[in-house]
Order: structure tokens, then sequence, then C-alpha cells
């Protein structure tokens, strides 16, 4: 049965619906008729009509309960911006959800709220409910924010290769998850050993480590796109992308807990649906995205501009909001490596349900 506002009604065409009426149409033909010819239909079907009419062509959004959601965002960088561009520019709003985007650095204590029912939905390192999950917690995966990596590693002018940062301290956002998750991995490619060749001094995200590097603080970080741009102009050596070592790789995703996933379906497809609309606003619309991100995120427009020139044309931010699968499988077969866990790792299956996403794209 279908009912007032609900999505096969809300896909079709005015056409379409006006074609529910065509049981009205003599009565349609009335309403034209010059206003000498007298027509006298029941009250009961001008009233039938007029009900049909408003209900089948309402606005969907109107039938849909206003849902408060809280969602979380592991730093507030340009990789992260279609969940700013979501919350701020109305495409949660539009899909009748009051969301409370709020910032949770470090990615492993973004799930632990996830977890502890502090939030519905978490924005984080992918590998941070890959680790819970593991763990047994009921903890599922059902989009991408970043689907690769962005990072370059930015270091003092005394430092020109990945050998010179042997004995150096680098300034991370967490000792485990997240960017440093694939840093450790990409200085392992290059024969750096953590913790005997280098320390880790955890300080926060993006913003925070470029903070300590200018300051001096300490000697190299890993910075994503493009606060790598600002580093260079300010006579930061280039030590490596991780792209360049790691080619594959599921960086940021999305993340809840499956029982509230399946007893709350039709919410997260409208969050999917909210997540899949803003990325395909952020790809049609080049100059506003840029305007936007340049002004939300604190950065020269230049920057904001070559940043979102590399996300769109390498697609680290997919049209709909999907996931990178064979990405996610590099970063299980990392984690499963970095915690010498016995066995074959897992698919990367295991820990996904792309079909809220599926489902909102119908």
């Amino acid at each position: 049965m279908r009912t007032i506002g609900s999505p096969e009604l809300c896909r079709r065409g005015r056409n379409d619906i006006y074609s529910e009426l065509r049981v009205f149409a003599p009565l349609r033909e009335n309403f034209r008729r010059p206003k000498s010819v007298k027509v006298k239909p029941t009250a009961k079907r001008i009233s039938i009509a007029v009900i049909l009419v408003i209900a089948l062509l309402a606005p969907c959004g109107q039938a849909q309960e206003r849902v408060r959601l809280r969602i979380s965002s592991a730093t507030k960088t340009l990789g992260y911006g279609p969940l700013w561009i979501a919350s701020r520019m109305g495409f949660f709003a539009k899909q009748n959800l009051d969301v409370d985007l709020v910032v949770i650095r470090a990615s492993d204590v973004g799930i632990q709220a996830l977890a502890g029912g502090s939030l519905e939905i978490a924005g984080s390192a992918s590998d941070a409910p890959i680790a819970a999950i593991e763990k047994g917690l009921d903890l599922v995966i059902v989009g991408g924010i970043i689907n690769g990596l962005t990072q370059s590693i930015m270091a003092a002018k005394k430092f020109k290769t990945y050998a010179d940062l042997r004995g150096a301290t680098l300034g991370a956002i967490s000792l485990t998850s997240g960017v440093t998750f694939a840093l450790r991995q990409v200085l392992k490619a290059k024969g750096l050993e953590y913790p005997r060749d280098y320390k880790l001094l955890v300080i926060g995200g993006t913003p925070q480590t470029y903070a300590a590097l200018v300051a001096g603080s300490i000697d190299a970080a890993a910075l994503s796109l493009p606060v790598n741009y600002a580093a260079e102009e300010q006579g930061f050596n280039e030590i490596g992308r991780f792209i360049d070592v790691i080619p594959n790789y599921q960086l940021a995703a999305l993340s809840t807990h499956r029982s509230w996933a399946e007893k709350n379906r039709p919410v997260l497809v409208r969050v999917m649906r909210a997540m899949a609309q803003t990325m395909r606003w952020i790809h049609q619309n080049k100059e506003p995205a840029v305007d936007f991100l340049a002004k939300e995120m604190n950065l020269k427009r230049d920057h904001a501009r070559r940043g979102w020139e590399f996300y769109a044309s390498t697609k680290m931010w997919h049209p709909d909001g999907d996931l990178n699968v064979d990405g996610l499988q590099v970063v299980t077969q990392i984690y499963w490596d970095q915690t010498q866990a016995k066995g074959a790792a897992p698919s990367a299956a295991k820990y996904v349900d792309q079909s809220y996403l599926r489902e909102a794209l119908k």
C-alpha cells in the first residue's frame, strides 16, 4: 500500500501523479469552464479531489518525522568537509534531520562515544570501527567520507628523506588509529619501525600538528591536503606522500550501531541520502563548494581550490558517498598485521552494510 509522502510517490513526476486523479478529470475540466457555466459537483467529490491533490503534491519531507541525531567528525579539515556542508548548507535539514555535528578528535575516542551511546553515527578513520568490531562491539560501516590517503609527511628543513627521520619526533592524532595507523605503515615500508626508530607525540589533528610543527615542538607531521601546501610555503620539506606508498585505502567512514541501524532504517536511509546529495553538489558546484570550504575551514581560497580539485578528480570524495571496499580491505590487512592477529585477515565485507546507501539512491 502506498502512503502519502512515500518514497514511491515522491519519486514520480507531476504528470504521473495527475494520472492518479483520472477519475476526477471531468471535475478538473469543470473548474476550467467559463463562469457562465454552472457546475454543481457534490461537496464530497470536491473534498476528495482537493485532499488528493494536496496529499499527492505535498513535499515529501512534510510526511517525515523530524529526527534529532548526534554525528561526530574526527577533525574539522577539508577531507571531512562533506559533513560540514551537509550540516551547514541544509542537506540534513532537507531530509528532516536535526543534526548536532561535533568534533571528537582521535577516531578511537569517537568510536568509544558511539559505543557508549553518546552518538548515533561516528565519522572516523575506518580502522577504528574495524578494531571495535573485532573486540565484539555491534558496529557497522555504512558509508564513505574520505576514500583514500591525502596526507604528506612534512618536516623541518634539516629533514629531507625518510632516513633522516630516524630519531625524530612526529606529531600524531593518536598512537594507534586514524592517520597514525597509516603513518606507521608508510614509515615501516621505508624501513622505520615504531617505537625503535622514531617517537610519536599525541597532539591532535592536522590543524594542531601543523601549529606544533611551525612552533618547533615536533620535527615532522603527517598533514592532510591542503594544509601541506601551507607548510611548503613556510619552508617545510615534503618527505613523501602517503598515496605513493599506499595507493588504495579507505581513510574515513561513517559507522553506527548495527542494531540501531536496523531499528531506525528509514532514518539512516535519510542520512545516507543527505550525504549522497551533498557529495553530488560538491562535485557539480566547484566554485560555491570552494568558497564554503575556504571560509568554514579557514583556508586560503587557492588552497581550498587545489584541495577540491584533488579530492574531486581522484574521487576521494565519492560522488554518491559510497565506500572504497577494496581500500577497506587494505585497511583490514594492515590492521591484522599491526595487531599480529592470528589467521588470515577477514573480508572487509564483514564490517560493512551498504544497503542503506543503496536504498537512498533509488
